[in-house]
């Protein structure tokens, strides 16, 4: 599955200026990890972003999102972000969301 370089090149802006920052190909998309931990990624067309069980309930009544289920089973933890409704504003805040949740856990 190829996913959308101009939403990865649009992460790596905004994660610009992060400390700890690598990018990793996998799930046929690419993921955005911070000291070794998945913050966020795009698959196809959309954004993907981790955020914890409890954030990732809540995020699912925002518009635009739904269940990451990448394999056919709900991913715990994730939601996916329709990519046509990322205007720069609402990517930061998704990227912020993914980044504060994977920077609380330990390092890898």
């Amino acid at each position: 599955m190829a996913f959308d370089e101009s939403l990865a090149e649009r992460i790596r802006d905004t994660l610009a200026d992060v400390d700890g920052v690598t990018d990793k190909r996998m799930f046929g998309g690419i993921t955005f990890m911070v000291e070794g931990n998945m913050a966020v990624g795009v698959m196809g067309d959309d954004l993907i972003v981790r955020l914890g069980q409890q954030a990732a309930e809540s995020a699912l009544a925002e518009p635009g999102t739904r269940v990451f289920d990448f394999t056919g089973r709900p991913m715990k933890n994730w939601v996916v972000v329709d990519g046509d409704r990322l205007d720069d504003e609402g990517l930061a805040r998704w990227v912020r969301a993914g980044l504060d949740f994977a920077s609380s856990l330990p390092p890898k």
